[in-house]
């Protein structure tokens, strides 16, 4: 009797700090979601008001504000169903690389082959998205049962 008791004592003692480590990390999780978020809004803003106080905005300017519209995006997704959209990581990164691409040939006015590398390296990241995305349409993840 003694025995199933301790048994049962043990077994709440193991569910609550299991409940209490899972609301640490959703907190945290939370948190930092807030703070990253606020981090884009804020680095966003400070462009925006760069950009209005030269009063004019270069396609870097207006490409930059698209990456962190794609981030705001990225972090809102994750927020609501707990899933890193990876795509949005990889349209980040193909829109840094055009804002690159663009830069440098504003800058030299002298576009070399290996410029070539740029315009690839978008290639492949097209061809990357064509593949998660054909991969989460014919394999979906299975649901946790932590998160709904």
């Amino acid at each position: 009797m003694l025995k199933q008791q301790l048994e049962h004592a043990g077994e709440r003692a193991n569910n609550a700090a299991h409940a209490f480590g899972n609301l640490l990390v959703d907190s945290f999780h939370n948190l930092a979601l807030f703070a990253i978020g606020g981090t884009i809004v804020w680095s966003a803003v400070h462009a925006f008001a760069v950009m209005m106080e030269k009063g004019a905005a270069s396609i870097d300017d207006i490409l930059l504000l698209f990456i962190y519209l794609e981030l705001g995006a990225m972090v809102g997704i994750y927020f609501k169903t707990n899933h890193m959209p990876v795509r949005f990581l990889i349209y980040v990164a193909m829109t840094a690389l055009t804002r690159m691409m663009i830069s440098d040939i504003q800058a030299h006015h002298n576009p070399e082959m290996k410029i070539l590398y740029i315009p690839g390296a978008i290639l492949v990241l097209a061809l990357a998205t064509l593949v998660v995305r054909y991969g989460s349409a014919r394999y979906p993840s299975a649901k946790s049962d932590s998160h709904p």
